[in-house]
């Protein structure tokens, strides 16, 4: 077995010494199928085989189903001894590991769980290398987000939308063009940004700070820019969040929600009702841009998935809404605005089809409003 070094995200600090390498872990062999495979995410579930996501399908790997002794000896190595505290705490727990194949790093995304009793494994494949906007066949009005100098830019979706890559790419694209300093809080690291033109500390919770309160905490105190929040999930992480904003940062988070304008909702959720009004008037006056996405496969040579996206700028119309709980009329005030750079998913899908990027039949299946897609692709009642 190779003796290539597999280490994980705790790694020490670069100006201590580096740990002995360690011998390849058992359960790498899969790591190296789904990189072999170009697949995105390996499941391990006991009582199947292991299983691995190539553009988009599920796709069982020639090998025996696992049981539960072997499923412990693959995974329990991959923790240490803060991330076994947490697993038998909370019953799971999430981390980055990094692991050799073919002499070339790759980093994953991983969540261990527990289902009825069994211990189970999701990982995610991070790309080593950060697209930019072309290259994810982004919109591009989602530069105007990266051009901001204060506010909040959240990324909507369900788990597994492209949304940290497409932020990735937000603050590469700022690195790039910009001499600021970007502040990261995440949970764990997923990309490994190359300093171009920007002063880049990426914190890790858990292993560079204690939790994400007192990462915020220390941030306001760091000189940063930009600060990225990672998801916001609860609510102390929207309220530090809203805060760095309103005192003159530019935030960029996640969320989990369908669309930009059940994103809205999905925040107030987050709060009982007395405090709506003030979370209304928090979000009308410091967001700045959501983005909500979905990835779908692709038909063209080369290309796995793309994103379907849809963009709402907070112009006056949609500060409006928000601050009278007229969120109904957000939807149409998007599909009203393309010529201000908005868009909903209907003209997304369009544009993806047009391009030759997406199977026709397909988008008509995850479309919202089939019948409204139906309509722009015969050039009736398209967006704007």
């Amino acid at each position: 077995m190779s003796t290539d070094a597999a280490t994980t995200s705790q790694d020490s600090p670069a100006d201590e010494p580096a740990p002995p390498a360690r011998p390849r872990l058992e359960i790498d062999r899969f790591f190296q199928a789904l990189v072999k495979f170009n697949g995105s995410d390996l499941h391990l579930k006991v009582g199947q085989p292991p299983i691995v996501r190539v553009k988009g399908a599920l796709q069982p790997l020639k090998a025996d189903r696992i049981d539960d002794e072997t499923m412990r000896r693959l995974c329990m190595p991959l923790m240490n001894e803060r991330q076994r505290g947490i697993f038998d705490k909370d019953g799971g727990a999430d981390f980055a590991y990094t692991t050799t194949v073919d002499g070339k790093k790759w980093r994953f995304r991983v969540n261990l769980l527990t289902q009825q009793g069994a211990m189970g494994l999701v990982a995610r494949k991070v790309n080593d290398q950060i697209p930019d906007f072309e290259k994810l066949y982004l919109p591009p009005a989602i530069e105007r987000l990266c051009q901001l100098d204060q506010g909040m830019v959240l990324l909507a979706g369900v788990t597994g939308s492209g949304k940290s890559t497409t932020i990735g790419s937000m603050l590469n694209y700022i690195n790039r063009n910009y001499r600021k300093h970007i502040l990261t809080l995440e949970d764990p690291i997923e990309f490994i940004f190359t300093e171009d033109k920007c002063l880049i500390n990426q914190r890790e919770i858990g292993t560079d700070v204690r939790n994400f309160e007192i990462g915020m905490k220390h941030a306001v105190r760091e000189d940063p820019d930009i600060i990225l929040v990672g998801e916001l999930r609860d609510v102390e992480t929207f309220k530090t969040a809203i805060h760095a904003a309103e005192t003159g940062h530019l935030v960029f988070g996640t969320i989990h929600a369908a669309s930009a304008p059940s994103t809205v909702t999905r925040i107030l959720d987050l709060f009982p009702q007395e405090e709506h009004a003030a979370i209304r008037s928090a979000i009308a006056f410091n967001m700045k841009g959501i983005v909500a996405q979905k990835l779908l496969k692709s038909i063209k040579p080369g290309v796995s998935r793309v994103p379907i996206v849809e963009m709402m700028f907070f112009d006056v119309l949609v500060r409006k809404y928000v601050l009278e709980g007229q969120d109904h009329l957000l939807a149409d005030h998007i599909r009203k605005s393309v010529k201000d750079g908005m868009q909903d998913f209907t003209l997304s899908l369009k544009s993806l089809i047009d391009q030759g990027l997406i199977d026709r039949q397909d988008a008509l299946e995850i479309a919202p409003n089939r019948e409204a897609l139906m309509m722009a692709l015969k050039g009736i009642g398209v967006s704007g």
